[in-house]
């Protein structure tokens, strides 16, 4: 979306002239443009919609640059810190974001369509296409969440949410039917939210009354009678998405007999529609973290499925080495080996006292647990695996008995 169609898209759900938004999205980008300074280092890169990279990570601003990023009507971007290095950044990190970046644009437009109820003859190539993308690894990723605005919410939270969704599949086996017909399910699912006039969505949950909570609800309701009734789709598609809604958006009344059943492809978009949106960086709140996120799900009294969890923890990387982690007791650490039984209980360095606790150890996990990950609003929270490696010596494993010794 180029200046010209956002000032328009903004006039049409705000019902302001196109003056008045151009002079608000002015302004807007002004202030953002006021923050960055000459010679700041880029954190992470900057690509446009067909994924050609426009400026590298660790690219020093230039004036030509902040009025760039000024004309792209950014919403905000990475820096680092004066003498920070760096982040690591793998290859495949760094396709994943550029994937993203063209994705999110080729969404946008199958749900503005469908959202008007109009057919999207990308819908079938898109989900072709992502599922033999990410459908079909074999290991685990960096599930990398970029900053969403109220705007394109729902077309980065749904992108993601069919990502996860297709790498889910792998690891629970389903059939590639059962596979598309989850990924386009994902892709579709919030057009409820889409439906929502803007004004409504910048809100708050503070600032919602029982009257816009009422109206709210009219559009997730419209969204799960045109999927149910009108719009065209694949029957799996369609049980999938009548299902799922009622359990998302507690809407279209109950189904008792569906309720009991445990569909696969349900609980697999469940779990990833709440993980990432407890992960998404908003410009309007905090994350919550993967720790967090992933301890949420586990919990048996939030109602998520254990083996569709199971997959997502499988399917994306948490507390791998490198990560750096606060303890309960308050010290600060560094996973060097992930949990294997747990992905909660990894074995920690801890950098009070140079010791190494393996937090699954009964004895040890009855008292020390990884509170959260030390973070930011990036991947700048892990070590390099470089780094690491220089880290020698024979460890003393908290937990381990050796020498006729538990440590």
């Amino acid at each position: 979306m180029n200046k010209t169609e956002l000032v328009a898209a903004m006039a049409k759900e705000t019902n302001l002239s196109k003056k008045d938004v151009e002079a608000v999205l002015k302004s807007f980008t002004d202030v953002v443009a006021d923050e960055l300074k000459k010679g700041m280092r880029l954190a992470k890169p900057i690509y446009n919609k067909n994924g050609v990279m426009l400026y590298e990570r660790d690219s020093r601003l230039t004036e030509q640059g902040i009025i760039s990023i000024q004309n792209f009507g950014l919403i905000g971007i990475y820096v680092l810190e004066p003498a920070e290095p760096v982040p690591p950044m793998s290859a495949e990190d760094i396709e994943f974001e550029r994937y993203q970046t063209m994705a999110v644009f080729a969404i946008k437009e199958i749900l503005d369509a469908v959202s008007k109820q109009k057919p999207s003859a990308k819908l079938n190539t898109f989900v072709t296409q992502l599922v033999q993308k990410y459908g079909s690894l074999d290991h685990k990723i960096n599930f990398i969440q970029n900053l969403r605005s109220v705007e394109d919410y729902v077309y980065k939270h749904s992108l993601n949410t069919a990502l996860l969704c297709a790498m889910m599949a792998k690891r629970m086996n389903l059939s590639e039917k059962n596979q598309t017909d989850l990924v386009t399910a994902a892709v579709l699912h919030d057009i409820g939210t889409l439906l929502i006039p803007i004004g409504l969505r910048r809100k708050s949950q503070l600032e919602l009354t029982e009257e816009d909570l009422k109206k709210i609800n009219t559009y997730y309701v419209a969204a799960y009678q045109m999927f149910s009734r009108d719009y065209s789709l694949d029957a799996g598609v369609k049980m999938i998405l009548s299902v799922a809604l009622r359990r998302i958006f507690h809407v279209g009344g109950k189904d008792d007999e569906m309720e009991k059943k445990k569909i696969p492809e349900v609980e697999i978009l469940r779990t990833a529609y709440i993980y990432d949106q407890l992960t998404a960086m908003n410009i309007q709140e905090e994350p919550t973290s993967d720790v967090q996120a992933i301890r949420f799900l586990l919990d048996a009294g939030n109602g998520y499925d254990r083996v569709a969890v199971q997959a997502l923890i499988h399917s994306i990387n948490i507390l791998e080495p490198g990560v750096c982690v606060e303890l309960t007791n308050g010290d600060k650490g560094l996973v060097i080996i992930p949990g294997m039984y747990n992905v909660l209980q990894p074995y920690v360095l801890s950098f009070r006292d140079n010791q190494v606790y393996n937090l699954s150890t009964p004895h040890v996990a009855a008292q020390l647990q990884i509170k959260d990950i030390m973070r930011t609003m990036d991947n700048r929270h892990v070590m390099g695996i470089d780094m690491l490696k220089q880290y020698s010596g024979e460890a003393v494993h908290i937990g381990e008995y050796r020498d006729n010794k538990t440590y």
